[in-house]
């Protein structure tokens, strides 16, 4: 349809009844359009009211958009925006003359007496043309699924399909500009009131244990945090216990703000190693307190049994997600994690184990600027969801070289961006794992002092705070129960927590 008979001035044909029934227009309103362009050039400093989200592209008319942005050109050079002003951008504007030429601009600024609240008029427009995006996104989709290209299977049209929808869905939203500082430092004793009143000092999401919360003060938003160490150390039974503790958190956190309109947070795990079946049964030995073991040869008591099937009923309420998709690369983790952030409220996200994932391309050519590539993805996803994540990571054989076994951020494997780009790295390091195959032969004094040493360290877990961008580093020790896989509080009569 030509500007000439488009009619913005008149909107009476287009509302009259069957005209709309012969086609669907696309979303928008012409007299909003032609009322806010009318205020600004009539009341300059209206602009600064729209100008952080609006563009001249957001205009349906597109002879609407090109005198925005001239009134835009206008205000950037310090003059005035109005119909005599403007006038020398449109000389040549056939669109505009098709429908009154400067004149048009002139009735324009007569439309500015009917509006209140530029912003309102603002966000309207913005809106509708969100929805037009909208539909041709779904268009574009439709489309898409049509051709038969091998090199563009289903699966990968759906994530493509959910990326853009999650980035019409973030520039939708009111973005953010500048804040003041009294702002930011309201946000600020905010946080600190919450962790001042909180048993326990957390100002972010508990890891569950007393002492990690107190040098950490909980898992912050935005924060990218890696969980390391040398295998059977307890890196998932740590990031499980701490994922299900988290839940509990969220879950109690729902129930006291007594809102029923509030979406519950939830927690998600993409656990590239084991299948979810499997995590879900370490899950439930450690929240039950049955054997792993026995759970997995189904060699239980009845009451044990009983308690498997309580703590199981328990279980299926907790808002706690898992994605067992192996070899998953960066981009796709992303799309899964925006698409669980939308549905369920994602607040904590766990990933089971870095060296698994794969860079956008898919090639390992190049191991060290894949694993760069993934670890600077995990932090853009802890910073664009305004949540904590959790990465397990592997070390280096370089660890068991060593008479001293205790991890060093040296240890940390294939790439110095996982130092470079986390905002906490922790390992996990239990001394009793290595001791016990030491032991010397029985009889012996040797095997004595051994087993005085066993004594010491069975069941006790060093978790060494090795880096923190906002706070001091430490050692913190946990108890290990083996049989159920868990981690807990360790009893304090003869230990006091190492912070540096």
């Amino acid at each position: 349809m030509s500007a000439a008979n488009r009619q913005p001035m008149n909107m009476q044909a287009a509302n009259e009844p069957g005209v709309r029934e012969e086609y669907r227009e696309l979303p928008h309103n012409l007299e909003a359009e032609q009322a806010l362009l009318g205020a600004l050039m009539i009341h300059n400093d209206y602009h600064h009211m729209v100008g952080d989200f609006l563009t001249h592209e957001h205009f349906y008319e597109p002879v609407h958009g090109r005198i925005y942005a001239a009134i835009e050109k206008c205000l950037d050079k310090g003059l005035l925006a109005n119909p005599l002003t403007l006038q020398h951008y449109f000389e040549k504007d056939e669109a505009l003359e098709d429908i009154g030429g400067a004149k048009y601009l002139g009735q324009l600024a007569k439309k500015a007496g009917r509006i209140i609240d530029a912003r309102d008029y603002g966000w309207l427009i913005h809106d509708l043309a969100l929805k037009r995006q909208l539909v041709a996104l779904g268009e574009n989709i439709v489309n898409t699924a049509y051709t038969h290209d091998q090199e563009n299977p289903g699966i990968q049209q759906i994530e493509h399909a959910e990326q853009s929808l999650f980035d019409l869905a973030v520039s939708g939203t009111r973005e953010r500009s500048f804040e003041s500082l009294g702002t930011s430092v309201e946000e600020a004793i905010r946080r600190t009131e919450f962790a001042f009143k909180k048993s326990g000092n957390v100002s972010g999401i508990t890891s569950g244990f007393v002492d990690l919360d107190r040098l950490l003060g909980g898992f912050q938003n935005s924060d990218l945090i890696i969980i390391a160490g040398r295998p059977s150390m307890g890196k998932t039974a740590l990031a499980t216990t701490m994922a299900f503790e988290a839940c509990e958190y969220l879950m109690e956190k729902h129930e006291k703000e007594n809102n029923p309109d509030a979406k519950r947070g939830s927690v998600g795990i993409f656990s590239l190693e084991r299948s979810s079946e499997q995590l879900a049964a370490r899950l439930l030995a450690s929240a039950t307190g049955v054997n792993a073991s026995k759970l997995r040869r189904g060699d239980l008591t009845n009451d044990e049994f009983a308690q498997l099937i309580d703590g199981g009923k328990r279980m299926k309420e907790m808002p706690l997600f898992i994605d067992d998709t192996p070899a998953l690369t960066i981009s796709a983790l992303r799309t899964r994690a925006r698409r669980l952030k939308r549905t369920h409220n994602l607040q904590l996200l766990v990933i089971d184990y870095l060296q698994l994932m794969r860079g956008s391309s898919g090639s390992s050519d190049n191991r060290v600027q894949e694993v760069s590539e993934i670890t600077q993805g995990l932090k853009a996803i802890a910073k664009e969801l305004d949540i904590p994540v959790i990465a397990l990571s592997q070390l280096s054989r370089a660890v068991e070289s060593r008479d001293d076994k205790r991890p060093q951020l040296s240890d940390l494997r294939e790439s110095g961006s996982i130092e470079k780009d986390s905002d906490i790295v922790m390992f996990v390091f239990r001394e009793e794992y290595y001791l016990a195959r030491k032991e010397p032969r029985e009889g012996t004094e040797d095997h004595t002092k051994w087993q005085a040493e066993m004594e010491q360290v069975h069941g006790v877990a060093d978790v060494i705070i090795a880096k923190q961008r906002h706070g001091p580093i430490g050692t913190v020790k946990l108890a290990f129960i083996q049989d159920t896989t868990r981690f807990a509080d360790l009893e304090k009569d003869d230990y006091t927590p190492h912070f540096e």
